[in-house]
């Protein structure tokens, strides 16, 4: 019996994102390669077996029937390898590779790390701070903190807190403001990133349509920057705003808030067993979350 695969196994692993999330670019983002180079695996794959494993169409790549047949085999064996993998690494190991968005970690999680591992001292988490979402698959990823709806594809999620919005800004700039129409007449931050909307909120307070100028910015950790140097007021989640809050770094203006749809989850791999590092790490998020500035 031969050792090598007919289909190497980067080509695999292209074919099963590239199947999960119906494009290229989606697949590439996941796997950290180009678009080209997911493009490649495939070709050469479909060259090797013969036939065709994706349809081309104007909504994407759609798997064969070929190919679908075989997708639960190759989804079940990937899973297999990632499990052997963090078992190599890391049995019931000391190191929690945790990945989430550039302003959760530097806005909340890294101010209170400290808690964790007075509570956790055998523990050493390692972050992973990205604006792109990871492949929670990966045997070098055992959790995330992720900001949405928790309906991920494969992706077991659990609630950590909701979200409530409102603007904060330097305690010098919220002089300006003693209504929400003041807004018209000073910075206001623009967040090319965000999933945040300021028409909700601009409703909710009263002043639907208000025209709002200012900076923009295409880093949300960025834009938690400029408002505490008073450049503009940033509309925030309560959570990741608690901290600066708390220091009198930033002030809110204005006691409305408003509740949106996303909130804060604890992602992994769909169906991984948690090994008991990750738990005590989920147990202790739901707790610091709770004890955060919410309204």
């Amino acid at each position: 019996m031969r050792d090598e695969l007919a289909i190497p196994l980067n080509a695999l692993r292209a074919i099963q994102t590239v199947a999960r999330l119906g494009g290229l670019s989606a697949a590439a983002e996941v796997l950290g390669v180009t678009p080209g180079a997911v493009s490649q695996h495939i070709r050469r794959a479909e060259e090797r077996a013969g036939l065709l494993l994706f349809e081309r169409t104007p909504r994407g790549l759609i798997p064969t029937p070929a190919l679908t047949e075989l997708l639960p085999q190759l989804r079940s064996g990937f899973e297999m390898l990632a499990s052997a993998s963090a078992r190599l690494v890391a049995d019931e190991g000391q190191v929690l590779n945790v990945t989430l968005g550039n302003v959760s970690a530097s806005r909340w999680l890294v101010w209170r790390l400290s808690r964790f591992y007075a509570a956790h001292p055998d523990i050493e988490v390692r972050l992973l701070p990205t604006d792109k979402l990871v492949d929670l698959s990966r045997p070098d990823i055992d959790c995330g903190i992720r900001f949405g709806r928790g309906d991920w594809p494969d992706v077991d999620a659990v609630k950590l807190a909701r979200a409530r919005v409102f603007p904060v800004c330097a305690p010098a700039l919220a002089e300006k403001l003693k209504a929400p129409g003041d807004l018209a007449r000073v910075p206001v931050i623009c967040d090319m990133m965000t999933m945040l909307s300021w028409a909700d909120w601009l409703e909710a307070a009263g002043v639907a349509g208000l025209p709002l100028n200012g900076p923009v910015y295409a880093d949300p950790a960025l834009s938690f920057d400029a408002a505490t140097a008073g450049e503009g007021v940033l509309l925030a989640v309560g959570i990741m705003a608690d901290y600066a809050l708390k220091h009198g770094q930033l002030v809110r203006p204005f006691a409305q808030s408003v509740e949106p749809a996303n909130g804060y989850w604890f992602a992994t791999a769909k169906g991984r067993q948690l090994p008991s590092r990750t738990r005590k790490f989920r147990a202790w998020l739901i707790d610091e979350m709770a004890g955060s500035s919410l309204e």
